[in-house]
């Protein structure tokens, strides 16, 4: 939302600096926010906010070399800046990222439309996605782009608010107790969603997925007696998760009590999802892998319904829905197929894609499966249930690469998956080498990997021009 310098520091509770020279400069419109120098844009404003590496104090005079129209400073650190940086507005503060936090919670609240939050342990961004989809066959909506779920990137995404918009659609992530709560006062979310309770983040949970499911339910809590809250009733945690809500609760997914209710799905090469809506039967054909993407239309035809978007409208948007970066995207290369899944990855989505690629037809079908970060001790027993499950979907090849990959290795190993059809390698370089040298026409390929593997990286190497063996 633009904001001149003094609405932006009235905002977020800044005192506006300027040279004295400077007149007029608390009508100076920033027509966009950043903590980026890197890819500030002109006329916007640069937050200075400190993260867990870098400081942007010490990025202030590029950021304003680049455009920016000014800085959201420390108080702490204003008497060490350089002349050049003072001689711009500043909007000095305690700490810039509560300033940005302020300032986007400030938007929020002088904004008029309507907040819906999603989180979950899988499926955030595929169902938000899904979500402003549904919605926009007949309202204005911002999503937050991408996966920006945390306390730096939350508040930007509300900061892209404009008067048009009448929805917000935004992921809300955590891998501690608190931060959706933390998120939620920042956003004031009018509806949530939720979409599942797994295993993710479990190594900084001492109670388990228990207490990953009271993280979950932070957002419940956080929602006014007024609001809706769209829970999946599938998940035997977030089935519960309506039980003292004083607002609405919708209920979708698979079990008899939802409504939107996945009465059948079939899937190859898309998923072909049966749904059963307020006594009316539909079909989606949604051009997306996994039979978990089902569960996440449906949350969205769920949300579009109450907001009085028609089940056929919605199905008809959902229809045109393509897999994120990296979210399931499938290409062809050299006569093979490959499924780009690797930005990150958790039990529950790994197995649901070890399925989907089982069942596309192929001359063999080929697992590259990265170690799963953040399972703490849980780690060697999920990466063997991901093993075994594998081997059990008739998987011809399974590659684990890298640490606690090796369990799943050895656990499709014992399940069925024998001699090298099953391998281990030590990171995404060499996945890459073993793809380039061993793909042939007919393959189908699934790579997936937690974001700390860069799986991505292996097939960067697979497309790259260059044939040389070993090539980096």
């Amino acid at each position: 939302m633009k904001l001149t310098l003094a609405e932006a520091a009235l905002g977020c509770g800044a005192k506006l600096e300027a040279p004295a020279s400077a007149v007029g400069v608390g009508a100076l419109l920033a027509v966009g926010y950043s903590i980026d120098s890197r890819t500030v844009g002109a006329g916007e404003l640069f937050f200075a906010v400190r993260g867990e590496r870098l400081d942007g104090h010490d990025f202030i005079a590029g950021a304003l070399e680049r455009g920016a129209i000014g800085a959201v400073v420390s108080l702490a650190r204003v008497a060490a800046l350089p002349d050049a940086v003072l001689a711009a507005p500043l909007l000095i503060v305690e700490d810039p990222l509560q300033a940005l936090q302020a300032l986007a919670a400030h938007v929020r609240r002088h904004w008029g439309g309507r907040v819906v939050a999603v989180t979950g342990s899988a499926g955030k961004t595929s169902t938000k996605d899904a979500i402003a989809t549904a919605l926009s066959a007949r309202f204005r909506v911002l999503k937050s782009l991408g996966n920006l779920n945390n306390g730096f990137g939350l508040p930007l995404q509300l900061l892209r608010l404009e008067p048009e918009h009448q929805f917000a659609v935004l992921e809300m992530g955590m891998n501690h107790a608190g931060e959706i709560a933390q998120l939620a006062r920042i956003a004031a979310p009018d509806w949530g969603v939720i979409t599942n309770v797994g295993v993710a983040h479990i190594e900084n949970f001492p109670d388990g997925q228990g207490g990953i499911a009271r993280a979950k339910y932070e957002l419940v809590e956080a929602l006014p007696a007024s609001g809706v809250a769209f829970l999946n009733c599938s998940d035997p945690y977030v089935g519960q998760f309506g039980r003292d809500f004083a607002g609405k609760v919708v209920y979708f997914g698979a079990g008899p009590c939802a409504d939107p209710q996945i009465a059948a799905i079939r899937e190859e090469d898309r998923l072909q999802i049966d749904v059963l809506s307020e006594g009316a039967n539909a079909t989606l054909n949604l051009p997306m892998l996994g039979r978990h993407n089902a569960s996440n239309a449906v949350a969205a035809l769920a949300v579009a319904r109450e907001a009085g978007v028609p089940l056929a409208a919605a199905i008809k948007a959902l229809e045109t829905l393509t897999a994120g970066d990296k979210r399931g995207e499938v290409f062809t290369h050299a006569g093979a197929t490959i499924i780009n899944d690797s930005y990150n990855s958790n039990p529950e989505a790994l197995q649901s894609m070890i399925h989907a690629l089982a069942a596309r037809p192929a001359q063999r079908r080929i697992l590259i499966a990265g170690e799963m970060l953040e399972l703490g001790s849980h780690a060697q027993a999920l990466h063997e249930s991901c093993g075994k499950a594998a081997a059990e979907a008739g998987i011809d090849i399974v590659v684990g690469v890298r640490g606690n990959a090796q369990h799943l290795v050895m656990a499709a190993t014992d399940a069925g998956v024998t001699g090298v059809a099953a391998i281990f390698l030590p990171d995404a370089d060499s996945a890459g080498l073993w793809l380039r040298e061993n793909l042939k026409p007919g393959d189908v390929v699934l790579v997936k990997g937690s974001r700390g593997v860069r799986l991505e990286r292996a097939i960067e190497a697979v497309r790259r021009p260059d044939t040389a063996s070993g090539s980096k």
